[in-house]
């Protein structure tokens, strides 16, 4: 094999109270992806930090291969470097021609208009060359999440001088769906194939396994497993992810009473064009559907952050006034945003604050002060019940991994012990170890009473926890499934209005963005 692009060795970094990486070393050669894995404080992110130098390493070296095949490091090595973050880092107002020409070096700025239609004659095939095909003249905010992404990665790569520099990117996939994956993946395909290392950072091991030529696993912010491909599955790579094994099996809980709790009629509103479902006390009932389904609106609708133009929320059989947060809450209804960050904490406040905020009442004395003690109790509580790392009451939630600020997200409504609990992407972006913890707060939940909606993408999970499925196709339920009718095959071929093809072929996205059958 070719001398490697990038040489990492003996990096370890340590935080107050915290040694985020020891002793973390790789290498990446030119044509292959390597993927990193871990869960939530493995040491992914800062080993991320470390390589676009926004943190600085207490020990070891970073080494990438020049123009003229020696070794750079520092600033230099950097160069050779090029980063696709979660937030993409893109301009929503700006259009495609405009966001590729953020950074340029030709003089150009990217704040005015493009000038020809030889730009867009550029930007087209440059788009196309990724298998992305959409007018490049509208506003990046009109694009889907993947022709984002794509964007990104074609600026990224603008500035390479040659093919075999080294590209990481940083759970690109977190907030795509579907056959969006299957695009995105394409186009990484294409620029390995051009002779690039990539690094590949991301919690949905299954992606892994499809896109992978290697594998780096972190824990504890050391390497515990480096396998190629081939040498590894599944169940493999959750065993040396969590260091134990963990159950992927379907949550057994008692059958759902038969009271009625919540009643949505002809609801419609953003994407949501006419819904009709009921979920009863005890019973989880997922929702799911591609992208523009419909799926990603409903709970936001039902609760009321985004008004509906129309329909009936009943709870109990009364009806609700809807277009209301406050109203919502006060009525026992919970939401769970998709977006945990900008919507479900406030990210600058510790733990305590957050778990707190959404019932304060209980916390107060007679003149309504905040009782100091009674308020530390509670929290100290739930800390334990969603074993939450570090269990640190007083940490700003914004230095918490991923899947521990989902947890304290989840722990502030189920202190309200809602009536209807709405959980959107409840597990987006949050690892395995996380995921099974996340999944017991929401079994508990339902058995004590709650009535639980998951609206989800991932077709595992909704197999794992769901007592029925909702399936929602072009803003209306066009399917629902029960008991054993619940499967990933089934899901996945209900969501795109498919025939159905059996259990034993789950679908999965290729390269042409089609589904065909394993």
């Amino acid at each position: 094999m070719n001398q490697p692009l990038l040489k990492v060795s003996s990096i370890t970094k340590t935080f107050p109270g915290l040694r985020a990486l020891d002793g973390v070393g790789l290498e990446v050669h030119g044509g292959e992806v390597v993927a990193v894995v871990g869960q939530n404080g493995s040491g992914k992110s800062t080993f991320v930090k470390i390589l676009a130098g926004v943190e600085t390493a207490d020990s070891g070296t970073v080494e990438a291969r020049g123009p003229d095949g020696t070794y750079l490091s520092g600033a230099a090595a950097r160069d050779e470097l090029h980063f696709i973050h979660q937030d993409l880092g893109l301009i929503p107002t700006l259009n495609t021609i405009e966001n590729l020409s953020l950074g340029s070096k030709d003089g150009r700025s990217a704040l005015l208009p493009f000038r020809t239609r030889d730009e867009v004659t550029v930007a087209t095939r440059l788009m196309s060359e990724f298998g992305a095909h959409f007018d490049v003249t509208v506003p990046i905010v009109d694009l889907s999440p993947a022709e984002r992404t794509i964007v990104t990665i074609a600026r990224a790569l603008s500035g390479w001088t040659r093919p075999d520099n080294v590209l990481v990117l940083d759970e690109p996939t977190a907030s795509l769906h579907g056959d969006e994956v299957g695009r995105l993946f394409h186009a990484i395909r294409r620029v390995r194939d051009r002779g690039a290392g990539i690094i590949f950072i991301s919690h949905r091991l299954d992606e892994v396994m499809d896109l992978a030529d290697r594998v780096i696993a972190l824990r504890d912010g050391q390497v515990v497993a480096d396998y190629r491909s081939g040498e590894f599955d599944h169940d493999a790579l959750i065993r040396v992810i969590a260091g134990r094994k963990l159950t992927e099996s379907r949550i057994e809980r008692q059958q759902p009473a038969a009271d009625v709790v919540l009643t949505v009629e002809d609801l419609s509103g953003a994407s949501v064009r006419m819904a009709n479902l009921e979920v009863r006390a005890s019973e989880v009932v997922g929702v799911t559907g591609i992208l523009g389904s419909g799926r990603e609106h409903l709970g936001e609708l039902i609760f009321g952050s985004v008004p509906p133009d129309q329909g009936i929320i009943r709870l109990a059989g009364k009806m609700q006034k809807t277009g209301s947060p406050g109203r919502s809450i006060s009525a026992g209804i919970a939401l769970v945003p998709g977006d945990r960050k900008a919507k479900g904490a406030v990210m600058t406040m510790t733990v305590k604050e957050n778990l707190t905020l959404a019932h304060l009442n209980p916390l107060r004395g007679r003149a309504g002060q905040l009782i100091g003690s009674a308020e530390r109790q509670e929290v100290k509580s739930w800390i334990k019940q969603t074993a939450l790392r570090p269990p640190d009451p007083d940490r700003q939630v914004s230095l918490l991994s991923g899947g521990n600020q989902q947890k304290v997200v989840l722990a502030k409504w189920l202190r309200i012990k809602p009536r209807v609990l709405l959980l959107d992407e409840p597990t987006q972006g949050v690892d395995v170890s996380a995921k099974a913890a996340i999944y017991e707060l929401v079994a508990r939940a339902a058995d004590e009473g709650s009535a639980v909606l998951m609206l989800s993408s991932d077709t595992k999970e909704l197999t794992m926890c769901c007592d029925r499925v909702i399936v929602m196709r072009d803003g209306v339920v066009a399917a629902e499934l029960v008991g054993d009718e619940i499967n990933e095959a089934r899901l996945v071929a209900e969501s795109l209005g498919l025939p159905h093809l059996g259990d034993e072929s789950p679908l999965i996205p290729q390269e042409n963005s089609t589904y065909v059958s394993r």
